[in-house]
């Protein structure tokens, strides 16, 4: 992890998944994700003016990852996704000029769950100062979810009062408009555990 001291942060901005393979190629890839990276943009550069880490989830997986045999289209086959070594485990182009700025981190995930990774778990635990998380990213039903709450259980359990935002401009999911139901239901759990759901006041 090339920052050396995280206890300087107060706020953390977290980017989940917005790699190749839900974006732009591969067997849960929708383009229609990419409608929300313009407020992600405008959401980082917010982030960088206040001094908050930046942080970039990126779903990678091995090809024989375990976390493929979930996934199946609609004949049954496994839908492999984000293997490394393709491409689609790489940050999309639109957001890769913010990948090597120095308020920002690449972690690696291999769950649908961004504190499952030992790297963010690492990164949380030294980050002591944290008081703020914003969150944005895809899939808003399964990993902004799933790392959000889990990270929420987290703060709980070593009695960190953090305030922590789920952006609703800023998030998306794939073949949202079939699986509405999905994400309606992902937004009122994360709404039960106390996180915020926030956008950009017109």
């Amino acid at each position: 992890m090339k920052i050396k001291n995280l206890e300087m942060y107060e706020g953390m901005l977290i980017i989940v998944d917005m790699v190749n393979g839900f974006v732009k190629k591969g067997a849960l890839a929708d383009p229609k994700i990419g409608d929300v990276v313009p407020r992600q943009i405008e959401l980082i550069k917010e982030s960088n003016a206040k001094g908050y880490l930046i942080v970039l989830i990126k779903d990678t997986h091995e090809e024989n990852s375990v976390e493929h045999k979930r996934f199946k289209d609609d004949n049954g086959n496994t839908m492999k996704h984000c293997v490394r070594g393709t491409g689609e485990e790489l940050v999309i182009d639109e957001l890769k000029e913010y990948e090597n700025d120095y308020d920002t981190v690449s972690i690696e995930k291999n769950s649908t769950s961004f504190m499952e990774a030992p790297d963010f778990r690492t990164l949380i635990e030294k980050a002591k100062n944290i008081h703020k998380v914003d969150v944005v990213g895809c899939c808003t039903d399964i990993c902004d979810m799933n790392g959000t709450m889990g990270l929420a259980n987290y703060f709980d359990q070593w009695n960190r009062d953090v305030e922590i935002r789920v952006h609703t401009d800023a998030i998306a999911t794939f073949a949202e408009e079939q699986r509405q139901n999905y994400v309606d239901a992902a937004k009122l759990l994360m709404k039960q555990q106390g996180i915020q759901l926030v956008k950009k006041m017109k």
